[in-house]
């Protein structure tokens, strides 16, 4: 098994560099890094979009949390793909005509202030940091089940792999391996759910008719309440990811790839077919681990689940397929933590190191150089954390970014771009109270604390109850936006009119196209 893993794995490492080496030539500025040149096309996009959101917390977090909890493992899918909805309707167009390399600018478009600039820029950063965490624990899980290396090594390898291609290819090379690793995902997955359907000779009712039995929480698997038995919490989840998408900056970064608004329409509804259709197939291979793999066999793997997916592999399809999903699943970590250690970076070298420090006169050579430095100490920071959360359910760790980016970024740009008395107090207060209040509740959370010994990463009774903290951290970002607006005596609120204009046709009041 050992020598067709690492031969796959190779290959895996080897095709990316080569996709690293040919766009390499192709970076040679600071537009290239950071978005690509712009010029990606609506399908590409939402290949590398779908990319982006089916990574590992989708494809090794679901399938694991769908296999220990049944119908509630669902409430970590479906509010994700409603999201996209979201994103279509209130964010994608306005982000496109507005922004240039990050979610600063078109922020900053409106008010023209550093301050405003280094708090998103910093939200930006903490957030993808948070989400990448998720990425390398389940690449630490993956690499100690398929090559007995322990979690430690498993991390360091895989970030000094993922960033070998960021710091030669940059956002041109992460967008070709995003959208290649979503062929091969998409296609394993059709893969395997074609193998678990004939399992139960194509019949879908089979499927729950046998679930009522095959596992430990009989029938009570097919209904809601094995892990969220407080309605609340689930509530509370599906909130932050049904509007956490929208906030996400690696995701919203993907819009200042493409050339205009409409390809960047055109890129979410791509995304959409493509995620909807890789979600109900992972319903149906959590099922499926469960049934046949089993809970018990899943948990001593990995006791948040995360291992459910190459089992149900292996099992169906022996050694070879097993080890064809587990180099899959190895893309899949590489090109979602290279997207999201780009987007730190360019926050770092575009909004603090080029707007702010030098005002917006560094050269290209100067902002590539401090790109590369960020995307180092961002990965390196990032292994330092995932150390300590290693038996966290990677889907879980996902949803807390997606929390904080519902709580924190989407406020402020609903409030930019549609509301006229919004000012910069407004912004920076909304950002604040949103990231500090989410980070604050779930400190105090079940996630973190438990009164049993191992179920989470301290003993002792949760102060907040919820283990979500959505459903009380969004609400209260929007209001700190709305209070630190209409209390602030500063009337600070940029020109409302240029920016209703440009949000929607990509134009100035002059009629001067600069995105």
């Amino acid at each position: 098994m050992d020598s067709k893993v690492i031969a796959l794995f190779l290959l895996v490492v080897f095709i990316t560099l080569l996709i690293t080496f040919y766009t390499a030539r192709k970076t040679k500025d600071a537009r290239s890094f950071y978005t690509a040149g712009g010029g990606l096309k609506g399908w590409q996009n939402g290949f590398a979009i779908a990319g982006d959101f089916m990574s590992a917390s989708s494809f090794l977090g679901l399938i694991g949390a769908i296999a220990l909890f049944g119908y509630d493992g669902l409430f970590l899918m479906y509010g994700a793909l409603v999201s996209y909805l979201v994103v279509l309707l209130l964010v994608a167009e306005p982000l496109r005509n507005l922004g240039k390399y990050t979610l600063a600018d078109m922020i900053t478009e409106r008010f023209r202030s550093k301050k405003i600039r280094a708090v998103t820029a910093f939200n930006a950063l903490t957030i993808s940091i948070f989400y990448m965490l998720a990425q390398l624990v389940a690449a630490g899980a993956l690499f100690k089940l398929l090559l007995d290396i322990n979690y430690e090594l498993s991390v360091i390898i895989v970030g000094i792999v993922m960033l070998t291609f960021v710091l030669f290819g940059g956002m041109t090379a992460t967008s070709w391996v995003q959208i290649i690793k979503a062929f091969l995902l998409l296609g394993g997955t059709i893969f395997i759910f074609i193998l678990v359907m004939s399992k139960f000779d194509f019949n879908f009712i089979r499927i729950f008719q046998e679930m009522k039995t095959a596992t430990p929480l009989k029938v009570a698997y097919l209904n809601p309440g094995a892990k969220y038995t407080n309605g609340l919490d689930a509530i509370s989840l599906t909130l932050g990811l049904v509007l956490g998408t929208a906030g996400l900056p690696h995701v919203l970064s993907r819009f200042l790839t493409v050339p205009d608004a409409k390809v960047a329409r055109k890129s979410v509804v791509y995304s959409i077919w493509i995620i909807g259709l890789f979600y109900i197939m992972v319903i149906f291979l959590g099922f499926a681990a469960a049934r046949f793999v089993g809970v018990d066999t899943i948990m001593a793997a990995n006791s948040a689940g995360n291992m459910a997916a190459p089992l149900l592999a292996e099992m169906l399809g022996g050694e070879t397929l097993f080890a064809i999903i587990s180099a899959v699943a190895f893309a899949t970590i590489l090109a979602v933590v290279a997207g999201i250690v780009i987007t730190g970076a360019t926050a770092f070298s575009h909004d603090f190191y080029n707007e702010i420090l030098k005002n917006g006169k560094a050269t290209q050579g100067q902002q590539m150089k401090m790109a590369r430095i960020a995307s180092i100490v961002i990965t390196v920071l990032s292994i330092i954390l995932a150390l300590f959360v290693q038996n966290m359910n990677v889907a879980f760790l996902a949803s807390l970014a997606l929390t904080v980016g519902a709580s924190s970024n989407l406020p402020v740009i609903l409030f930019t771009v549609y509301w006229k008395r919004f000012n910069i107090n407004g912004a920076i207060t909304g950002i604040l109270v949103g990231l500090i209040g989410t980070l604050l509740l779930v400190s105090l959370s079940p996630s973190i604390w438990s009164p049993i010994k191992g179920a989470s990463l301290f003993v002792g009774e949760p102060l907040f109850p919820l283990t979500s903290p959505g459903i009380v951290s969004i609400p209260l970002g929007f209001l700190g936006a709305y209070l630190g607006t209409v209390l602030s005596t500063r009337k600070e609120t940029g020109d409302f009119d240029e920016i209703l204009v440009k949000s929607n046709t990509g134009n100035d009041v002059k009629g001067v196209n600069d995105h």
